[in-house]
């Protein structure tokens, strides 16, 4: 069987997809995957590290501020189909995997007009445009949240959940190091969160403070974008010993066992790896996505006492305080805990690989 995966742009799309290649691989060891991404968008790096070939098109997001500037958008649009068409003439794939972002949308639409069965995974509560775009064309729709016939045919939806990392469980929490400390877990995406990191900044000597440094921990994940500022920020405070400030985490599974606590965007992978991991949280979500889908994201958990929100035009003054109040409050942090759980989807890739595989043997 091959299977052509396609999506990108973000690490929300990126970690998904990765993850379903990775189920496809050990549900058919013999099977064939072939990625297509975007130029210079992230999947063209991560994905190879991942150990899959992929090929990059010259799709880009149109430009709604400047309208008139779309034009070349559009251009590089229909090169990118007709490349991608010729890419399935040659590598024949059974099935397409679209998982959202602007090289989905140019892959799974040209599959599909030439008679490919096409799967699409929505992360979000509220639907990206590529999916709504490609609706009619797919054959199953899976999702991570209920409610979602209000963007798809109610036909094609499974809920699934959104995949995540494969190792992401196996994380190891130092039982003698946490009963001494509370661990604070601030993470900004790969390319960081500016409003969270501005907040940090802003409370670096609280944070900070000798009278609590001895048991509180902060690992502070401050993105690529940011790190130079974020790193002065620190070194100005004392460079205090209780905060790493770090642009990336290599080791995330052991982060996230050791955290009592995660401040995080309320990204799709992000949530749902809060989610399986039982983790009480601060959202914080990003105002800077397409149709407000963060805060959608988020209040599937507020509304059932899972999560506490913090919006982002009032991170500055709002967010280290309510973390300093949540992490010393064991009784709220357990009631959190308690409520995320109940809200993960498991084997979420696994059940998304099988869809495929099926897929696949219907049309052969």
């Amino acid at each position: 069987m091959r299977y052509l995966i396609s999506g990108g742009g973000t690490g929300g799309h990126i970690f998904p997809a990765v993850s379903i290649a990775n189920a496809l691989k050990e549900l058919d060891p013999e099977a064939e995957i072939l990625f297509v991404g975007a130029l210079g968008r992230m999947e063209m790096e991560r994905v190879p590290q991942a150990g899959y070939q992929i090929v990059g098109l010259p799709v880009r997001g149109f430009n709604r501020a400047q309208p008139w500037k779309n034009i070349s958008v559009l251009a590089d649009l229909v090169k990118s189909i007709r490349q991608v068409k010729k890419i399935i003439r040659d590598f024949q794939p059974n099935v397409g995997v679209g998982v959202g972002g602007y090289a989905s949308g140019a892959a799974m639409w040209a599959a599909a007009n030439m008679g490919i069965p096409i799967l699409l995974q929505e992360q979000n509560g509220f639907a990206g445009v590529t999916n709504k775009i490609l609706k009619n064309k797919a054959s199953k729709i899976c999702v991570a949240y209920p409610g979602m016939e209000r963007f798809f045919p109610a036909e094609k939806i499974i809920l699934t959940g959104n995949p995540v990392r494969q190792n992401l469980t196996q994380g190891k929490r130092d039982e003698a190091r946490s009963a001494k400390e509370k661990n604070l877990l601030i993470i900004g995406g790969s390319l960081g969160a500016r409003t969270i990191n501005e907040a940090v900044i802003a409370s670096l000597n609280v944070l900070s403070d000798k009278d609590h440094s001895s048991r509180l921990h902060v690992v502070w994940q401050t993105g690529k974008t940011y790190y130079d500022r974020c790193r002065k920020a620190w070194q100005e405070a004392g460079s205090p010993a209780n905060i790493e400030c770090l642009d990336f985490l290599s080791d995330m599974p052991d982060r996230y066992a050791q955290a009592d606590l995660v401040i995080s965007r309320a990204g799709a992978s992000s949530i749902s790896e809060i989610c399986l991991l039982g983790k009480p949280a601060i959202l914080v979500p990003s105002p800077n996505v397409a149709e407000d889908h963060q805060t959608h994201n988020a209040m599937a958990l507020v509304n059932r006492e899972a999560a506490v929100l913090v919006r982002d035009a009032e991170a500055q003054l709002r967010l280290m305080p309510t973390a300093m109040q949540l992490i010393n409050d064991a009784a709220q942090l357990e009631k959190l805990h308690t409520n995320v759980l109940q809200l993960a989807e498991k084997d979420s890739a696994k059940r998304i690989a099988e869809e495929v595989i099926r897929l696949a043997k219907n049309e052969k």
